[in-house]
């Protein structure tokens, strides 16, 4: 070997997110004038550099090259000793390579993020949230959970109480809560509440939440029986106050020795005279009816207003107008152009169902941080569409790879209430490709996205980044 090394120093600490530099030096020990090539290798490799990346010495002379390390401020950056090397590649004798190696201590850091999902739940007896615990520090999270909220209205039932998690990894804690007293009747109460993630020697990470609980009752309900009661409690008190006094004069009358002097009738007079015919008929009394009401029409086969049709007929009642689905949609599409079509609707929180649009219209929201909890694809010349949602922290967990033939209405996601909204969707078409460009939290358009003919892809968010999906267009 023609080369003498030495690193200064051999061993070198850093913190995450920060830097240092170890001198690498080298003697040209041969006999003939060599270029160096270096090249950093190992797992910390690619924070490595190395300046200059050549040098060029002469027989018995020294020169040096900087290694600056630079580990990022992630869960990549494994706290604890990390060993390292330089390959040295002479360029006149490429097979006398020459591996120095050292070691880099890189320094422990915590750092933990807390969400809740939902931030606010509603419910009568109970509430569900989850809590969404990711570790981005380099060092296993160690933490318990507890729960508080301000006049004590909640009780807490959390699983589990305490949480271990690795660098870069997350867990979900289910928490439920209960209130204290149930409200029968009234409004909705809102009840604020503090969920703490406790780690030995930090402060605690609280994360704050919102409990709406409803009345067992409705409003107009209690509203309902408090009228119906007063009205009967009245009635009653009238009944009672003028209740008519019936009496009878017979006990007074004999009492008081009242006598008849009328003769008692004779035999001839108990005779009945035969009934005399009347000499005309009986006059009766005008019956007036109400006039019609100015928006009302007679009814059909209604009666001529004496009875003899079954009366004037009742007012037919309205109908509600039927559900326009994406399959409503993309038939009327298709009937007025042939072809390939993909029509959709999103249901966004807070809002419901938006109305369906196609073949690349926006569905959704942006601007307005409101995810999409499901969407409503339907499709026409492509012998039918296949799908599944991906909840944003369950991803795919309880969800179905559902599908539909074309014209016919397939539902990605879930509308309900407890259920979180989409972070992406799988799909595909069973003849010829489905492309898609989805919308998602921070990271705005994220770009076309197309499947191979008759093969599914998925779009949406990164899967670990867990960003919700506000707003998709599709084309096919």
């Amino acid at each position: 070997m023609s080369l003498w090394t030495s690193l200064e120093p051999a061993s070198a600490t850093v913190d995450p997110g920060g830097s240092t530099t170890v001198r690498l030096r080298l003697r040209n020990t041969g006999d003939v004038v060599d270029e160096y090539r270096f090249e950093a290798v190992g797992p910390i490799a690619p924070w490595t550099t190395v300046e200059p990346q050549t040098l060029r010495l002469y027989p018995g002379t020294t020169g040096s090259v900087d290694l600056t390390f630079a580990p990022p401020r992630t869960p990549d950056a494994t706290a604890g000793p990390n060993p390292y090397a330089i390959r040295i590649t002479p360029t006149e004798h490429p097979e006398a390579t020459t591996v120095p190696e050292g070691n880099l201590t890189i320094t422990p850091f915590s750092e933990v993020r807390a969400e809740l999902v939902p931030p606010t739940v509603k419910g009568r007896f109970r509430g569900r949230p989850k809590l969404a615990v990711d570790n981005l520090g380099n060092t296993k999270l160690t933490a318990s959970i507890s729960g508080s909220d301000n006049g004590d209205n909640l009780s807490y039932d959390i699983h589990p109480g305490s949480v271990q998690v690795e660098p870069g990894r997350a867990v979900f804690v289910d928490a439920r809560l209960k209130p204290r007293q149930i409200i029968w009747f009234g409004s909705k109460e809102d009840r604020p509440y503090t969920l703490a993630v406790q780690r030995s020697g930090a402060v605690p990470i609280d994360v704050d939440g919102t409990y709406v609980q409803r009345g067992f009752l409705p409003r107009w309900l209690a509203t309902f029986l408090g009228v119906f009661l007063a009205l009967a409690i009245t009635f009653v008190m009238l009944w009672i106050s003028y209740r008519p006094q019936v009496t009878t004069r017979a006990t007074e009358l004999t009492e008081a020795g009242v006598v008849s002097t009328l003769p008692p009738p004779s035999p001839t007079a108990l005779a009945t005279a035969p009934p005399v015919a009347p000499s005309e008929e009986p006059v009766q009394e005008p019956v007036v009816s109400a006039p019609p009401q100015a928006a009302e029409t007679p009814a059909a086969g209604g009666g001529s207003g004496d009875g003899s049709d079954g009366g004037g007929g009742a007012p037919e009642k309205e109908t509600k107008a039927p559900e326009v689905t994406a399959a409503t949609a993309v038939t009327q599409l298709a009937a007025r152009s042939a072809g390939r079509h993909i029509c959709y609707r999103a249901y966004v929180a807070d809002q419901g169902w938006q109305e369906p649009v196609c073949d690349g219209a926006e569905a959704g929201t942006t601007g307005k941080e409101l995810p999409i909890k499901a969407l409503n694809i339907a499709v026409s010349g492509t012998k039918g569409t296949r799908g599944s949602g991906a909840f944003q922290y369950k991803n795919w967990k309880g969800t179905k790879w559902t599908g539909a033939a074309d014209g016919i209405d397939n539902y990605l996601g879930s509308t309900k209430e407890s259920d979180e909204p989409l972070q992406g969707l799988t799909i595909q078409v069973l003849d010829g490709s489905v492309c898609g460009n989805p919308h998602v939290e921070d990271g705005g358009w994220l770009g076309l996205v197309c499947t191979d003919p008759g093969k599914w892809k998925y779009i949406g968010s990164n899967i670990e980044q867990h960003k919700q999906l506000e707003a998709v267009r599709f084309t096919v």
